[in-house]
């Protein structure tokens, strides 16, 4: 069961009030507890057995958050840089000291990005032992080669000697410049480093998939959106790889070609 908590604290971290913000609703009356008025900040209640209500309206326990975010080039997958832009500040306050991202994206690269505050969760999704397929697509800036098919699913080796785990790569249909690649492991860099194994580089690389969860094709570059429990579960679901890339040549083929 929930540790008891102070009722401020509780609700700044449940909704879009702040912690001083919070203790003028107490002051005006407007904060309950299970029916009854709260007058003191530092009142204690149970998440898990009272019901807690700030002008009519119940404050959900958030225990789990799981937060899906597209990211945009220039920011950098961390919870504190000093020199660079992290995807926290595209994340409101109430969310933003609450969650870390799951994995990371290099700083000039976009696409989905899982932020949560369930360790459990980070590490199964993060674990090779598990098999958590992640997918990209990238933009070479040379043309594609049949032979990357086999030998990416061979298990490229690195220039610096490290062994990667078999991966799936095909070409987009009509544009050879474009390839579409899923890995399960996410060693630094990997995907730029698979290619550039083989006598190529990556230019552009966008993630667009982990698990059997798709980032929406209307969620913006730099938008976020919590996701649900059916949703998470996506991110552990084994794909059909076929299915996932008719859907990226549907959704984003066109938007991302213009890159």
């Amino acid at each position: 069961m929930t540790d008891n908590v102070r009722i401020d604290k509780f609700i700044s971290e449940n909704s879009e009030f702040t912690r001083s913000q919070t203790k003028e609703l107490i002051k005006k009356g407007l904060v309950k507890s299970d029916g009854i008025i709260i007058k003191k900040s530092d009142f204690k209640i149970n998440p898990d057995l009272n019901r807690i209500e700030v002008s009519g309206n119940t404050i959900s326990y958030k225990k789990d958050i799981f937060i899906l975010l597209n990211k945009p080039a220039g920011y950098v997958c961390s919870t504190d840089d000093p020199d660079n832009h992290t995807i926290l500040e595209l994340l409101p306050p109430e969310l933003s000291g609450k969650v870390f991202p799951v994995g990371r994206l290099d700083k000039d690269s976009e696409g989905m990005i899982v932020l949560t505050n369930n360790g459990d969760f980070s590490h199964t999704i993060l674990s090779p032992r598990k098999h958590i397929p992640k997918f990209y697509i990238v933009k070479l800036a040379e043309p594609f080669k049949i032979k990357y098919i086999n030998l990416f699913r061979e298990g490229l080796v690195l220039r610096n000697g490290e062994v990667c785990l078999p991966a799936e790569v095909r070409p987009l249909e009509n544009n050879e410049l474009w390839a579409f690649i899923r890995i399960e492991e996410g060693k630094y860099h990997q995907v730029k480093r698979m290619f550039a194994s083989v006598g190529n580089h990556v230019d552009y690389l966008f993630r667009f998939c982990i698990g059997s969860l798709e980032i929406p094709s209307k969620l913006g570059i730099g938008d976020y959106m919590e996701i649900m429990h059916k949703d998470v579960e996506k991110l552990l679901q084994p794909p059909d790889f076929n299915v996932i890339f008719k859907n990226l040549y549907v959704h984003f083929s066109s938007y991302l070609i213009n890159k």
